[in-house]
């Protein structure tokens, strides 16, 4: 069920999600939420590449974002087998229990909003 929100109560919403994502450490900035939600959220295979035209980025800046994400478990690389050129990316347990988690907390700040 869709919820309609002011501009207000939608920048509320990002601004307390963030905070809590602070507050827990969390390490990871904004382009790399977004590279972490674009793959779990949309179909695989991922790779660097498809990712960098994607979010229109260069392929190092994916690369960068990448090594702090796979530091933290959240995804896994690997060598595509039938183009040794592209790097496969992999989600992992971690990552999706980390994505459902955000998705939960946004939720639940949502319900917070005033009306």
């Amino acid at each position: 069920m869709p919820i309609a929100l002011s501009p207000l109560q939608s920048l509320k919403l990002w601004h307390d999600v963030h905070l809590d994502l602070v507050h827990q450490g969390g390490d990871l900035s904004s382009r790399q939420i977004a590279i972490l939600l674009t793959i779990y959220l949309e179909p695989p295979p991922h790779t660097v590449r498809g990712l960098a035209r994607k979010l229109n980025v260069t392929k190092p800046v994916v690369t960068r974002a990448l090594d702090t994400i796979g530091k933290l478990g959240l995804v896994s690389r690997r060598r595509d087998e039938a183009d040794r050129r592209n790097v496969v990316i992999q989600r992992t347990v971690a990552g999706a229990l980390a994505v459902e988690r955000l998705g939960d907390m946004i939720m639940a700040r949502a319900k917070e909003l005033p009306r």
